[in-house]
């Protein structure tokens, strides 16, 4: 299982509104929830929220990784969004966030789930890739950047 096979396009996001670390986390429950019809938006948000409160996933660098375990999560669910501004997600390094790599997998997940969160801090880590994402300007060139780095990650 690789992160393109869980990031299909209508999940890459582009411009959405942040305002807060909340309010992030809520859009994309709801929208994750509207998109897969065995997702409740309340659970999913609780999950998330309840993973931030043991210790932000914003990992630097302007960049969060939530993520969350959901028992009604049948196979790992990736979402990408890149933020109209920079929201305060309380990173370690304390910049705001404005590019979110969300990662719901199913309860019983395994060391799947830790090799996607692998594959997404390897990618958000390159400093030439965050530049490449903040200066795009549709969904569509989003989504090419981040499905070359996945396969180009992949291929190695």
């Amino acid at each position: 299982m690789t992160l393109e096979t869980i990031l299909p396009p209508e999940r890459v996001l582009y411009d959405v509104p942040g305002g807060s670390k909340k309010r992030v986390l809520e859009f994309f429950s709801t929208f994750i929830a509207q998109n897969t019809p065995s997702l409740d938006s309340q659970e999913v948000f609780s999950r998330l929220i309840g993973r931030e409160r043991l210790g932000s996933t914003g990992i630097g660098n302007g960049v969060a990784i939530p993520h969350a375990r959901s028992p009604h999560c049948i196979a790992p669910i990736a979402g990408f969004l890149k933020l109209a501004e920079p929201v305060d997600f309380d990173a370690i390094d304390g910049d705001p966030v404005d590019l979110v790599f969300v990662l719901l997998v199913p309860e019983e997940a395994d060391d799947t789930h830790l090799a996607l969160l692998g594959q997404v801090a390897t990618i958000m880590n390159e400093a030439d890739m965050r530049l490449q994402l903040r200066k795009s300007t549709s969904q569509r060139e989003l989504l090419e950047l981040i499905t070359s780095k996945i396969r180009e990650k992949s291929a190695h």
